[in-house]
């Protein structure tokens, strides 16, 4: 997924993180991880679940405070809301449109699942390649297949030199340094 995309009207920003919500049955399929597929759908179980409830019960609460203009709670609780109606929308299509599998093999092509040390117009910079979801909570870099980058480099070999014209216009080299399949920590 690039992060420097401009919002469009599928996008939702939760958390200070963005998340496309898919609206395209179209949509290409996402490489997971047993343990990534595992901890989205335990996410997912649980927004739909007590966390939904959880939501809920806080509206109530404080829509019985009384006037909801001025009620900073009750508008609090249905922002929440709104957010985790959000991120349930877009949990049910990602485990929908994932691929389950194994970590690809260790044998330097670049690939969903791979991480990757590369030369990018000089700058050397590490990153996952696949999806967001697969990283969890580290701060790691990921671009998407789909991603201008992602779209270069999917299926180059570790030594190879490649260029792809960014979002500015601007053609950009890339050198893969290494490619080896991703181990969440």
């Amino acid at each position: 997924m690039t992060l420097c995309s401009p919002r469009s009207n599928n996008e939702v920003l939760t958390d200070q993180r963005k998340y496309n919500v898919s609206t395209n049955s179209n949509e290409p399929v996402v490489w997971l991880t047993q343990e990534a597929f595992d901890r989205l759908q335990n996410e997912l179980t649980f927004l739909s679940g007590p966390g939904r409830a959880e939501i809920v019960a806080r509206i109530e609460q404080a829509r019985s405070e009384g006037d909801l203009k001025e009620n900073g709670g009750y508008h609090a609780a249905r922002e929440e809301q709104g957010k985790a109606e959000a991120r349930i929308l877009y949990l049910k299509d990602l485990l929908r449109r994932a691929n389950v599998g194994e970590a690809p093999a260790d044998d330097g092509i670049v690939e969903p699942g791979m991480l990757v040390v590369a030369s990018i117009a000089g700058d050397e910079t590490t990153f996952l390649f696949g999806s967001r979801e697969v990283a969890g909570d580290t701060d790691l870099e990921v671009y998407s297949e789909q991603s201008p980058i992602g779209v270069a480099v999917h299926g180059a070999k570790v030594g190879d030199t490649l260029s792809y014209v960014a979002p500015n216009g601007r053609d950009i080299k890339v050198e893969i340094i290494s490619a080896k399949p991703y181990e969440a920590s």
